[in-house]
């Protein structure tokens, strides 16, 4: 039976913990995720747990934080003064932004606190710092065209 090797796209149902069981992510519900072995679409160690997956299998892998988003980083969270703002925008405590930095690239970052003067920003990844675990269930393997 075929088995999923670089180079290969794949689809894939996930469902994604924390280790308390907590949900994060999940595919149910949704179109398989679908990505090319190799193409470092996904996060490495995930990429790694479908290799040598045949269609229908399902394999349960636990990713560390060091593996996954990175340790979360007290340095990424900062302040700014509320006047560096658009004077129309009013950051809210859990609203998504993103800064400019050089040609085309964004920042995305999450406000963690607002006061009248300063908007402290978090610029860590929300999944940062922390242990992942997928039940990843591989779908079909479509080989490369030759």
């Amino acid at each position: 039976m075929v088995q999923a090797k670089s180079g290969d796209s794949v689809k894939v149902n996930y469902t994604g913990t924390f280790e308390d069981g907590t949900v994060f992510d999940t595919s149910t519900g949704q179109d398989a995720l679908e990505f090319t072995i190799g193409q470092g679409e996904v996060i490495p160690s995930f990429e790694q747990t479908v290799i040598g997956m045949q269609p229908g299998e399902t394999r349960k892998v636990e990713i560390k934080a060091d593996d996954a988003y990175g340790p979360y980083r007290d340095e990424y969270v900062f302040d700014i003064e509320r006047s560096m703002f658009p004077p129309d925008l009013d950051p809210q405590i859990g609203q998504k932004l993103a800064i400019r930095r050089g040609e085309g690239h964004s920042l995305p970052m999450q406000v963690v606190s607002a006061s009248e003067d300063k908007v402290t920003l978090d610029a860590n990844h929300p999944l940062a710092g922390k242990n992942l675990i997928f039940d990843i269930h591989l779908v079909a393997i479509t080989p490369p065209e030759a």
